[in-house]
């Protein structure tokens, strides 16, 4: 019988648990995967829900979790084989940090790196001195790095290997994505409503479809949303964008998702004033979608003059933010929407990004140097 080996795993975010699972059942059966994890991924020491916060208002309150966290998962990981870190940076550089000082020897590996590329990135010479391996997602990430970074891939394309023929607009699948935070969704929610008011009075024969995460399932957390009698509600991300014709996507990886699925859609997203203001502080951009962002990265890859991925003028979908984000506006990006162009730019974003990240992750994971 092979040797068991333990890797500590540090997955905070629900999507990080998503590409964990797929990357889970690449690997040999001897792994054990413990340490911050849903139990159906692996064996938690802590669960990722309790890490959930709403904005940076609610950070201060989770101050005295985080380092009591740190210092259990820290004595932990020790115990294990190697590290494998998964986004979430301002926590996970910290762990990295005591994992170090308690044994410079066990091996680190971060996938799903932090987005030096948006803001900070004198982070990435730090990263590089706490990490042995660097699993890079976007082909772009490689220049921040000296010598441990390799580009293994994207997860989404694990997921989404094939896409669905090009939709227009005779399709009468609508579909409205909140997010997944209280705050999102409160903010979303009643103009989302609005909107599907005038698209059914507006057009024939449409069906209106929400997404909301599974966790939300039967608790509740569904009280936030309100009257949902308007929408057929999914659980499932990828079922609930299938064969869609367009789509209303919170901002986040999900406006990626919706890309490499190639569904027209467009951005809206309204957060806390106070939140707004201290993002766009932090991270002065021109675009907040991460596939406007990378589809920028690619252009400026072939010789577009672009600064920097997300300081560029051109864009894949339309971004509605704050006092644009209303039901009128959101109703007119989709009446005035370009299929020509969206389409065309979606072929040349997954032909950016290549293949699924999976089982090169598992293969340099195995590998002890």
């Amino acid at each position: 019988m092979a040797e068991k080996i333990k890797i500590f795993v540090s997955a905070l975010e629900p999507s990080s648990n998503l590409h964990l699972n797929t990357l889970r059942k690449k690997l040999p059966s001897n792994y054990l995967l413990v340490g911050v994890c849903d139990n159906d991924v692996g064996n938690p020491i802590i669960l990722p829900s309790e890490f959930s916060i709403m904005g940076f208002s609610d950070v201060a309150k989770k101050i005295l979790f985080f380092k009591h966290a740190i210092s259990i998962l820290g004595e932990e990981a020790i115990k294990c084989d190697k590290i494998l870190l998964m986004d979430s940076s301002s926590f996970n550089l910290r762990l990295a940090k005591l994992i170090k000082k308690k044994n410079p020897n066990i091996p680190i590996m971060y996938y799903i790196l932090p987005q030096v590329w948006a803001w900070k990135a004198w982070r990435a010479k730090e990263i590089e001195s706490l990490c042995d391996k660097l699993a890079c997602i976007w082909p772009f990430e490689l220049i921040y790095y000296k010598n441990k970074a390799r580009y293994v891939g994207h997860p989404l394309l694990d997921i989404y290997k094939d896409t669905q023929k090009d939709s227009k607009k005779d399709s009468n699948i609508f579909v409205f994505m909140p997010g997944s935070r209280k705050s999102e969704i409160k903010k979303l929610i009643n103009e989302y409503r609005v909107l599907a008011a005038m698209l059914l009075q507006k057009y024939q024969d449409i069906k209106l479809r929400i997404i909301v995460p599974p966790k939300f399932k039967d608790t509740n957390f569904m009280l936030n949303y309100g009257d949902l009698s308007m929408f057929d509600i999914y659980y499932n991300t990828q079922e609930g964008l299938n064969n869609a014709s367009f789509a209303f996507v919170c901002a986040g990886t999900a406006t990626l998702e919706v890309s490499l699925m190639k569904i027209p859609f467009v951005l809206v997203y309204r957060a806390k004033l106070i939140d707004y203001c201290i993002a766009r502080m932090f991270v002065q951009l021109n675009f907040i979608g991460l596939a406007n962002i990378i589809y920028q990265a690619m252009l400026k890859d072939e010789g577009k003059d672009i600064k920097k991925a997300g300081l560029g003028d051109d864009y894949l979908h339309e971004e509605l933010l704050q006092s644009d984000c209303n039901a009128k506006k959101m109703l007119e990006s989709y009446e005035n929407f370009d299929y020509n162009r969206y389409f065309n730019g979606v072929d040349k974003l997954r032909n950016y990004l290549k293949h699924g990240s999976a089982d090169n992750v598992a293969q340099w994971l195995i590998e002890n140097k």
